[in-house]
């Protein structure tokens, strides 16, 4: 494997890790400004719990990246795009589950 490879493959798993990282971030902050709002904290909990498993989801395509040994952009997009349908679905059908009585 081209050192170039890895090194574009290192920058790929650094920028969805720094992605999670963001996504609790804005989720904390979201929480901080709707418990000041007066939304409550049951409110507030479900955002920052939100934020936690999304960041999460990102990490473990992060080291699914780096364990499974992608080495084409091509593997690279179809295992974002495979990962991107799995979180889509999740939300539909999480969505689904809620509005059931």
């Amino acid at each position: 494997m081209s050192s170039k490879l890895l090194l574009d493959s290192f920058w790929c798993e650094l920028a969805l890790q720094l992605g999670s990282v963001v996504a609790v971030t804005v989720f904390v902050a979201a929480a901080l400004f709707s418990s000041n709002l007066g939304c409550g904290v049951l409110r507030a909990r479900l955002l920052v719990t939100e934020g936690v498993i999304g960041g999460l989801g990102v990490m473990t395509a992060a080291t699914l990246l780096r364990t499974t040994g992608l080495r084409t952009w091509h593997q690279i997009v179809a295992f974002t795009l495979v990962l991107f349908l799995r979180i889509l679905l999740k939300k539909a059908l999480r969505l689904g589950e809620k509005k059931a009585p």
